[in-house]
């Protein structure tokens, strides 16, 4: 059943509004999926914090106005479903890619952030992006290395001072 004229502002401005607000944007081509594997795909998105619809081209162009995906306006072409991540930019690449894994006839056809679109193939690079809190553990890491080094230089001294002392009184019991 097609939409009228207010159900279409109101869908566009629902997409505009997640999409000001989003990281990454991915579009794939859905055709051949069932009602049941697109239900999956919805389910594995809406896990991962991906706001995934199905939106017609042409209210999408809309939708994007104004935003970081503007420049998708050239990619929208045929019957794609959208996923765009808010919280994680690499939680939509990694949903779609996950999914398409077992499902050959979803296919990925753009990839977009930072303001910039890229083809399919920029996907496994989105993807690979870390997550929040491994990112977060990666910068604790970072920043617990040096006080850890510190802390062995200055124990060093005291640790061979400890083994000489040792070594001294071993070899005066042997005698």
């Amino acid at each position: 059943m097609p939409l009228n004229r207010v159900e279409k502002e109101a869908l566009v401005a629902e997409v505009s509004a997640v999409a000001a607000e989003a990281l990454s944007l991915v579009g794939a081509e859905y055709r051949g999926l069932t009602a049941e594997e697109l239900r999956e795909l919805r389910k594995q998105a809406h896990d991962n914090g991906v706001w995934l619809r199905v939106v017609k081209n042409n209210l999408a162009k809309l939708a994007f106005k104004g935003t970081d995906f503007e420049c998708t306006e050239g990619d929208l072409t045929g019957p794609l479903i959208l996923g765009l991540s808010v919280e994680d930019p690499g939680a939509a690449a990694r949903v779609f890619k996950d999914f398409a894994k077992d499902h050959k006839a979803l296919e990925v056809k753009l990839v977009s952030t930072g303001g910039q679109s890229f083809g399919a193939s920029e996907l496994e690079r989105l993807a690979s992006l870390p997550t929040r809190e491994q990112a977060l553990g990666q910068l604790a890491g970072l920043l617990q290395a040096p006080i850890s080094k510190f802390v062995r230089t200055v124990a060093a001294p005291n640790e061979k001072l400890v083994r000489t002392i040792a070594a001294v009184r071993d070899q005066k019991e042997a005698a």
